[in-house]
């Protein structure tokens, strides 16, 4: 069997192919330490933020003003809470 002979789709339908990549992408999941998934996400941040910063400055102030917005009831709600 090659590579590519898994991803063929063969007799499945759209429904037994998008479970088959479900479960694939469970399994990886379950899978990954907390190290790699730290490393993922910074690796997503360090990519996403200078396509963000250049490609759109209106989107990137848009999501800052709702972090800013949202981060400060999160933590009045936590400390709240405590």
């Amino acid at each position: 069997m090659t590579n590519l002979t898994q991803y063929a789709t063969g007799s499945y339908n759209a429904a037994q192919l998008c479970q088959l990549w479900s479960d694939r992408v469970d399994a990886l999941e379950r899978h990954l330490s907390a190290k790699m998934w730290a490393l993922s996400a910074a690796s997503v941040v360090l990519i996403a933020y200078p396509i963000l910063r250049v490609a759109s400055p209106v989107v990137l102030h848009n999501i800052v003003a709702v972090l800013h917005g949202v981060v400060p009831q999160v933590v009045r709600t936590v400390l709240a809470s405590i």
